[in-house]
């Protein structure tokens, strides 16, 4: 199987975990290849507009791999959200990026607000969709979605697949890396992780 590639669209105020889970996720992928005594499955890559650092919504600062200009084509794209989200909504290089990306990706994701990206750049434009409990209601007034779902982890219509906020891109990229490759070998990731969630306090959500 090839490797596949993978963006991580990520830009001032991005939510750290809405990227940070799933490139977990797909990077474990390869560790798990490793171990199968094969070739790394995934090229994992953080894409920005420009090369400067990028400081996250709680204030982690990360260094992109490429800049929109350098990334023409992706197997896979994931736009993560935070309060970002909703100023790269007005941007038009980035609309326009994730628009020609998405016409020749084999997956389109998103994580929290990221759900906003795409819409506004059309790939999930009169799609279902998901994002963050608190957002649901903007993201309806928007009038771009076929249908903002609730309660749901993640949402896949068609090769658009978004998750509600933060931890849920672990869960979708899980999904996913079960869809590209197998459920066993993302059970095999998903057990890499320690991913088992049990959390000591219940949600009231």
């Amino acid at each position: 199987m090839a490797v596949l590639s993978i963006g991580i669209f990520i830009f001032d105020g991005v939510e750290e975990l809405d990227f940070a889970g799933p490139w977990e996720v797909f990077t474990m992928g390869n560790e798990v290849a490793k171990h199968m005594g094969r070739k790394p499955v995934h090229d994992v890559r953080l894409i920005a507009e420009r090369h400067q650092p990028i400081v996250c919504a709680k204030g982690m600062r990360v260094l992109p791999d490429l800049t929109m200009g350098q990334c023409a084509t992706l197997d896979v794209l994931l736009v993560p959200g935070g309060q970002g989200a909703r100023r790269e909504v007005d941007n038009p290089a980035a609309l326009s990026w994730i628009a020609h990306i998405a016409k020749e990706a084999k997956w389109v994701t998103s994580v929290c607000t990221g759900a906003l990206l795409l819409t506004a750049a059309g790939p999930a434009k009169g799609k279902r969709v998901t994002t963050h409990w608190s957002f649901i209601d903007t993201l309806r007034a928007r009038g771009e979605a076929a249908e903002v779902v609730e309660r749901q982890r993640y949402v896949q219509d068609g090769n658009i697949v978004s998750a509600a906020g933060v931890s849920a891109g672990i869960d979708m990229a899980l999904w996913l890396t079960g869809q590209i490759h197998s459920p066993d070998f993302a059970r095999t990731v998903q057990r890499g992780m320690e991913y088992d969630p049990a959390p000591p306090y219940g949600s009231q959500a």
